[in-house]
């Protein structure tokens, strides 16, 4: 089925629909989904990962963190005056491909965007989004988590694409909670 771009839907229905087409282009476009990365995988790089090219500098992009574990770069489409991607240093699929002993390294994400939001002065966490998009509804195959601050600064289609409890994003919280629950 194709979606005619030039529907006659208007405002807030013109926008969803454009965005699910432009998600849906972006998912279709990546590297099949990744397995699982465990602790057993040990020095895990995907050749064809945007986001592996970057923490190992093979792509021109200041890295404002990196350590064996965790790596943070600038989101190149920036929803809000603070976006950064936290991601793990080793190729780690999704965040639906995680399992409860990535717990840790899930808070460890979380503790690390904390870290760099106030080297950057931004100190109101009740105005961050800290989250993940849910697959399909992403562009990159590596686990990474958005933070976004202020959340009060962010436009419409910011607000849509990052929306707590949408289909298409999960928040932090949410995800640990998740991964918890699982036996």
């Amino acid at each position: 089925m194709t979606m005619n771009r030039t529907c006659i839907l208007k405002g807030r229905h013109v926008a969803m629909m454009s965005l699910a087409w432009s998600l849906k282009m972006a998912s279709s476009d990546s590297a099949p989904t990744a397995e699982p990365v465990g602790p057993e995988q040990g020095d895990a790089y995907d050749k064809k990962c945007i986001f592996c090219k970057i923490v190992n500098r093979e792509v021109d992009t200041e890295l404002l963190h990196r350590d064996e574990e965790i790596s943070c770069f600038r989101d190149i489409r920036p929803g809000a005056p603070h976006h950064y991607l936290i991601v793990p240093t080793k190729h780690v699929g999704n965040c639906k491909s995680l399992r409860k002993e990535h717990i840790p390294l899930v808070e460890k994400l979380v503790e690390t965007g904390k870290d760099i939001l106030q080297k950057n002065n931004v100190t109101d966490l009740s105005e961050v989004r800290f989250g993940f998009h849910w697959p399909p509804f992403h562009s990159v195959v590596h686990l990474h988590l958005h933070v976004l601050a202020p959340v009060s600064q962010m436009g419409f289609m910011s607000r849509l694409i990052f929306r707590p409890g949408s289909y298409w994003f999960i928040t932090a919280e949410q995800l640990l909670q998740r991964l918890t629950s699982m036996d």
